[in-house]
């Protein structure tokens, strides 16, 4: 009798990382768009509310309004960079339709969660790399604080790519991830501090700014790079923390039960 042929097993890291490896490469083939874009864009806000507040902006610790800038556009620019890739390139495929071509792998929600998020990651941190690299020789940066510069980058990148992939699993068309977009990231990151501090604002709106969990990740980056900063970095990495196992929960979770994409 002829013996059955064995079905060679994946390797789960195997498989992760040919999925992580596939989703850079889906950006990296679109790097104009993907990442020079969003560092230009970046820089078109330096240029402009460098120039037109700098003298109307109250900043803390005394420092240049171009200075403060900086951190929070980098911080900016990581955090929505690492929503788009996840929330982009999980709905084109299940728009395309390819998206079975990874269900029929042999992949655990983990390997999923790893490479997408991991992606995003990349992007994310690629784009914040470019806008520091382009921004820095508009205006004096110090490092006081390298720890909390790459604590709060990594934790930043992972949130939002974990979110970035709920929004895919839960989207199934384009206007609903464009809608969950502009209604939720845009405003959330724009509220963030990024381009004043929250001292400069009446007592109520301190206290909403303080409900938002990206001002505390932009307040530590900044932190990082000035030793000053609204808030605590700790209470700042304790908010972090806190939303990134609350959104990697949510997310694993959906994976594991393949929501929205094993219909």
């Amino acid at each position: 009798m002829t013996p059955p042929l064995a079905v060679p097993k994946v390797h789960a890291l195997t498989g992760a990382g040919t999925l992580f490896y596939k989703e850079v490469l889906r950006f990296r083939k679109v790097s104009v768009q993907t990442v020079a874009a969003p560092v230009l864009t970046a820089l078109l806000y330096l240029l402009i509310f460098g120039h037109v507040l700098q003298d109307h902006v109250p900043t803390v610790g005394g420092l240049g309004y171009s200075s403060f800038l900086i951190p929070g556009l980098v911080m900016m620019s990581v955090l929505q960079n690492a929503f788009a890739n996840s929330s982009s390139s999980l709905i084109q495929s299940k728009i395309s339709g390819n998206l079975v071509f990874v269900l029929v792998t042999p992949l655990s929600h983990w390997a999923w969660f790893v490479s997408y998020v991991g992606a995003s990651m990349v992007r994310g941190l690629s784009v914040g790399v470019g806008v520091l690299l382009v921004s820095m020789w508009f205006a004096p940066l110090t490092l006081a604080h390298p720890g909390w510069v790459v604590v709060f980058t990594l934790l930043g990148a992972a949130i939002m790519g974990a979110l970035g992939l709920i929004a895919g699993l839960w989207a199934e068309k384009f206007d609903q991830i464009a809608t969950f977009q502009n209604f939720v990231v845009m405003p959330m990151t724009f509220l963030a501090g990024v381009f004043y501090s929250v001292h400069s604002l009446p007592a109520v709106w301190q206290r909403v700014s303080h409900l938002n969990p990206l001002f505390y990740l932009v307040d530590g980056f900044r932190c990082g790079f000035f030793g000053i900063s609204d808030v605590s970095p700790w209470t700042s990495l304790g908010v972090a923390l806190a939303s990134l196992m609350l959104a990697c929960g949510v997310c694993v979770q959906l994976l594991r039960i393949g929501y929205k994409i094993r219909q």
